[in-house]
């Protein structure tokens, strides 16, 4: 296993030094690695398989690689998807083979962030995978059936952890202070907590920050506040909240302001965003905000996708403008998406019966039962067919 926890040549960040290395540290997602839950159980006998590890930053992904690195009997070895080339994986999967045929010893790799691998990298590790010569682990923000190849995917068993509660980062906030050897009160625990959203890492690098700040035994809620809006300018590049982000790039492409939605997906890319995740959002405002006023705009999200996946950054920032620029300035029109949640809506009410000229009569039996009967056929019609297309508990409704 890599020497991942016992390197003193710099001085890690709290959030670093304070990772827990056991479960009797690790607070929070108890579904996925409670005391008797199955998970933990092969974790403990060394016998897991390749997981998929999904979830908002924070929430203990990466923690939990590390403590299966602690108690596995498996070589461990960590990529960041970012920073990491084809030819490195390559290299390790080379070591893996002979580890097991030469020692017998399984090889884990886990990779952070692994949704930033493209498909000729996650091809890459399919293989390995399949013939178990490597067991994978990979921890991603994005849904993993965007981000990750199926065939991975059904070679791996993905676990969606949740933000930590209130109580789970209370337990974390507390560990630090008493290795920090420092005390808060119950108002400044809270609104630290409340500060991180469910993201034990925003917890810790805001009381790293005011506990650095601030030469203070006791730290109280006028200070936890007063430092915490210096860190958030401070780390403002990095920690700005991303759905206010993509929310105003949405909108600022919704009110046709293509000035203002290159500045902010500028921002998101930044602030290290997969450009697939804008991407996938154009797609989906093509049709949401735009839909029948200009067809052609979903073929140019589409096309803006594959650009993006097939380029990979920075090139396909370029791509990425020139469909920013369309889709802001084409005309709007949300008529088909108001369309549908009106028809979800309907819904709602029951799942009644097809009408019975609506249905399609494939036998004689069911031609015997009115299937089909009084069907009218548009094309021998001129003109607009009248009949009843929605169940009779519905009664006819126009959503256009």
């Amino acid at each position: 296993m890599e020497d991942l926890f016992n390197n003193k040549n710099f001085e890690k960040p709290l959030a670093e030094k304070m990772r827990p290395v056991c479960f009797e540290d690790f607070f929070g997602q108890e579904e996925i690695c409670g005391k008797n839950s199955p998970l933990r159980k092969l974790i403990e006998k060394d016998e897991i398989s390749s997981l998929i590890l999904w979830g908002p930053p924070g929430s203990g992904k990466t923690t939990l690689a590390y403590i299966i690195a602690k108690k596995t009997k498996a070589y461990f070895k960590k990529f960041e998807a970012a920073t990491t080339g084809v030819a490195q994986v390559k290299t390790e999967i080379e070591k893996a083979q002979e580890r097991r045929k030469y020692d017998n010893k399984k090889t884990i790799i886990f990779i952070d962030e692994i949704h930033r691998f493209n498909k000729a990298q996650q091809d890459i590790l399919l293989s390995s995978v399949e013939q178990g010569i490597i067991i994978l682990i990979g921890a991603t923000t994005e849904n993993p059936s965007f981000g990750i190849i199926s065939p991975l995917l059904s070679r791996s068993i993905v676990y969606s952890f949740k933000s930590l509660l209130e109580k789970d980062l209370e337990k974390i906030i507390k560990r630090a202070l008493k290795e920090l050897k420092k005390e808060i009160t119950d108002k400044a625990l809270k609104r630290l907590i409340n500060y991180a959203n469910g993201d034990a890492r925003i917890a810790l690098n805001g009381l790293e920050f005011a506990v650095k700040s601030l030469n203070k035994k006791i730290l109280e809620e006028k200070d936890i506040e007063t430092v915490l809006k210096k860190h958030a300018l401070r780390y403002d590049k990095k920690g700005e909240e991303h759905y206010n982000l993509i929310s105003a790039f949405i909108k600022s492409m919704r009110d046709s302001d293509p000035s203002a939605a290159l500045y902010w997906s500028s921002r998101i890319i930044e602030s290290g965003e997969d450009p697939r995740f804008i991407a996938r959002r154009m797609i989906i405002f093509a049709s949401e905000d735009i839909g029948l006023a200009d067809p052609k705009a979903l073929l140019v999200a589409n096309a803006v996708a594959q650009a993006v996946e097939f380029v990979g950054l920075p090139e396909a920032e370029i791509n990425l403008a020139h469909g920013i620029c369309y889709l802001s300035l084409t005309k709007k029109n949300n008529i088909s998406y108001k369309a549908l949640l009106e028809a979800k809506q309907d819904v709602t009410k029951g799942s009644f019966p097809v009408p019975l000229h609506l249905r399609n009569a494939v036998t004689d039996f069911l031609k015997q039962r009115g299937y089909g009967k009084d069907y009218k056929y548009a094309h021998d019609f001129k003109g607009e067919i009248k009949q009843k297309h929605f169940p009779e508990e519905i009664g006819e409704q126009k959503y256009l």
